[in-house]
């Protein structure tokens, strides 16, 4: 499993909550999953057991997870949770939008360029 690049600036436990969204995100952890135990993962990563205590702690504080005494960490599987991450994708792209507009870069000219660049990225799959 990789959740931690060290050539990475940020914190470690903030690269695992990250890395863990993104399972969530993409249903890779679907809901009432269990996590990896502390330790477990503490061990695997290399890392100190404080480090994922946190990132677990991150974790839950928005809604990933929950904690069962006793049993350990599991995903929480909240649909909100994907309709509140669309929803900010969709506001950080109307306010770049909004943004180039007042440049005086037409919509237009946006989507082509992003769809031209996906497909580019995508092997040509647009």
């Amino acid at each position: 499993m990789k959740l931690i690049d060290y050539q990475d600036s940020r914190p470690i436990y903030e690269q695992i909550v990250e890395n863990f969204k993104t399972q969530i995100y993409k249903g890779i952890l679907q809901a009432d999953d269990q996590m990896p135990s502390v330790r477990s993962l503490a061990m695997e990563l290399s890392t100190n057991p404080n480090t994922v205590q946190k990132a677990y702690a991150e974790l839950e504080r928005q809604g990933f997870i929950y904690t069962v005494k006793g049993r350990g960490n599991f995903v929480k599987g909240d649909a909100s949770l994907m309709d509140g991450k669309k929803e900010q994708l969709i506001t950080s792209i109307v306010t770049l939008f909004k943004e180039a507009e007042d440049l005086g870069i037409s919509l237009d000219d946006i989507v082509s360029e992003i769809r031209a660049r996906i497909g580019a990225t995508a092997g040509g799959k647009a």
